[in-house]
């Protein structure tokens, strides 16, 4: 018997809900970016497939967390948008194809990076000194957490360098080492306290915390590798504002790299992914992107994602362990 698409399209919309606020809110997943990712991606189906079931408040029309009781809302200046992704390698393929045809009187330059597996952040910092920090939200209004955010010792307090904007709004991702976590989990255990289960938990956890002593005490890190609102920019391209915020005393993405086409791009990735276990955070992907703003700009975005990068993700290095038998040795 045939699915009612209405029934399966309310069933679905359930199931994503309750898991955006174990995500989001209570920082305590249960299920894999890779299960939450199909739940997701069937329901696009269903939606595009009858349209006259798409509601405004479908998790397809909406982005990241909820607000936490107790933290102030704060408006972003430029939406903080999420990014499309995709498992699969032709996917990827087809989605350079597209890109190209909409830039088609010029080539692109394409910027791979790593995509830190933590909470995005957005820096606001006037006249050099840093004066607000959020988080995502909805992608216009967040969590004010600025008193967190000054706990970060990768975050500088005032930017140094020369030329500062007078107003810069920086994107990045908190997040926590492994070996910080292996740390605190030390720390959990004499205290007979239970351990983190990773470090993306811990990090969204911190940093909604109404006391700062909390977060100080976690050994949270920052990685910034986006602008949100910014005056007098000088970069013109993605690698040029990466370097702008070195000489500014931020910390950018590290192993960031620039290619003159697409399939160049594509390479890297795949050899890029085979060196990932050596790092000492967590990545949920890499990220190509469109490295010209210029080209950015006419590329534009959906009411969801730009149109000028996406997410790659590995599938096996998605998925859950089961336990089927264990063998006691004395």
């Amino acid at each position: 018997m045939a699915t009612d698409p209405a029934a399966e399209i309310s069933r679905l919309r359930e199931q994503i809900r309750y898991h955006d606020r174990k995500y989001y809110v209570e920082a305590s997943p249960e299920i894999t970016d890779l299960q939450y990712d199909r739940l997701l991606g069937r329901l696009k189906k269903l939606e595009a497939a009858n349209p006259g079931l798409v509601a405004p408040d479908s998790p397809t029309q909406r982005i990241g967390d909820q607000p936490v009781e107790g933290l102030e809302q704060v408006e972003h200046r430029v939406a903080m948008l999420s990014i499309d992704n995709t498992y699969s390698l032709d996917e990827l393929k087809k989605y350079g194809q597209r890109t190209a045809k909409l830039v088609a009187d010029e080539p692109i330059e394409w910027v791979v990076e790593l995509k830190i597996d933590g909470v995005a952040v957005s820096l606001l910092y006037e006249d050099g000194r840093l004066v607000r920090g959020a988080t995502r939200g909805n992608g216009r209004v967040g969590d004010d957490i600025t008193h967190n955010v000054r706990t970060i010792v990768d975050v500088p307090l005032r930017l140094v360098g020369e030329e500062i904007p007078a107003v810069l709004e920086v994107r990045g991702e908190i997040y926590m080492t492994n070996s910080d976590l292996v740390r605190l989990n030390e720390t959990q255990r004499r205290q007979e306290k239970p351990p983190f289960a990773n470090t993306r938990n811990v990090t969204a956890g911190s940093i909604r915390q109404l006391d700062p002593k909390v977060c100080a005490q976690r050994r949270l890190r920052i990685f910034c590798h986006g602008v949100g609102h910014v005056e007098e920019l000088r970069a013109r391209t993605h690698m040029e504002f990466l370097d702008e915020l070195r000489g500014y005393g931020l910390p950018a993405t590290p192993q960031v790299e620039c290619f003159q086409s697409f399939s160049a791009a594509v390479e890297h990735c795949e050899r890029l992914i085979e060196k990932l276990h050596e790092l000492d955070f967590e990545i949920d992907g890499l990220v190509l992107k469109v490295n010209r703003f210029d080209q950015r700009q006419r590329l534009g975005a959906t009411s969801k994602s730009p149109r000028w990068l996406i997410a790659y993700k590995f599938e096996k290095y998605e998925g859950t362990t089961t336990v089927k038998q264990i063998h006691v040795q004395v």
